[in-house]
């Protein structure tokens, strides 16, 4: 087989995910419908994304977390932000896969900066993915109830991290994908996601990056810190502003895009690729849950190497 007829079957792959189990959209269901059963057969098993409503209108958070309650509760606890000079943190620039400079801070000149009232350079986003909530932002577990009976049971664990998110309307998740399986709470505002189906794999370009970090030297401008660390393997396209003449085959991606909004849950089921972008100001927590390394990886992993052996012979 040569390379042309291995893209043409890697197009026929996603072309059938599409057409036979794949929906044109991301489906929408009511909380009160969601039951173990439905989750597991409809949703888990196929491995598809699935925007919940309504599924945390019990939480006391969805009327308590303004600012001004936040400031209140937490404004003195001291929390790790991360500051970049262009929102982008954790993603490819040039030739770097750069991660965020993290300043520790108290909670209310966060609050500070988000509202405007104080000037301080960068983007700053709370994005600390080390299950933040049950550490640095601990005093607001009693307002979320991260008790969900079906995920329970269709996973067979509970969660292995659960985060707090809030940040600058410009802060940006660049397109990656994660092992796990990830329940994604909108608690203010709302988060438009990207999503793209594991089996659009061969399309998305990757490249190795030497990673780096930003640092802000006294509070007033970045620099980039070349770290001593093994190449980063990332995605190398923007979705918001693709080169498809440097990278064609990613024309043949299609999308999936979904806007969560206050009280809703996203399903992002593990191996999907997604981008995300958020309302200023926006606050939402997510549950990751460990991923079954079961048939579903096996293929998955067959299909990169595939994918990798295409790409080294182009």
């Amino acid at each position: 087989m040569n390379q042309q007829e291995l893209f043409e079957c890697f197009k026929s792959l996603a072309q059938e995910a599409r057409e036979l189990y794949l929906d044109s959209q991301i489906p929408v269901i009511d909380s009160p419908s969601t039951n173990s059963l439905h989750f597991i057969q409809h949703h888990v098993a196929p491995n598809k994304p699935v925007l919940i409503k309504n599924a945390t209108r019990h939480w006391p958070a969805l009327s308590k977390w303004t600012n001004d309650y936040l400031r209140e509760r937490i404004g003195d606890t001291e929390v790790t932000v991360a500051v970049t000079p262009n929102g982008y943190a954790d993603a490819a620039l040039n030739d770097r896969f750069m991660l965020p400079h993290e300043e520790k801070m108290t909670f209310a000149r966060f609050l500070d900066i988000i509202e405007g009232k104080v000037d301080a350079p960068g983007i700053y986003y709370v994005q600390k993915q080390n299950s933040n909530l049950t550490d640095e932002f601990s005093l607001l577990l009693t307002d979320v109830d991260l008790e969900f009976p079906w995920a329970r049971e269709a996973f067979g664990c509970s969660p292995d991290a659960v985060n707090f998110w809030m940040g600058d309307h410009r802060a940006v998740t660049s397109l990656h994908k994660d092992h796990y399986e990830n329940l994604y709470c909108v608690v203010q505002g709302w988060k438009d996601f990207i999503l793209y189906p594991p089996t659009d794999l061969p399309f998305i370009p990757y490249k190795t990056y030497r990673q780096s970090m930003y640092h802000l030297v006294d509070g007033k401008e970045f620099k980039v810190v070349d770290l001593e660390a093994e190449e980063t393997p990332w995605i190398a396209v923007d979705p918001l502003a693709p080169d498809y003449g440097l990278y064609p085959e990613y024309a043949e991606a299609k999308a999936f895009h979904v806007r969560v909004e206050a009280g809703d849950l996203l399903y992002l089921p593990s191996l999907w690729f997604h981008h995300v972008r958020q309302s200023h100001g926006c606050v939402a927590v997510n549950c990751w849950f460990d991923m079954e390394y079961g048939i579903k990886y096996n293929y998955f992993t067959f299909l990169e190497q595939l994918t990798n052996s295409y790409r080294r012979s182009t």
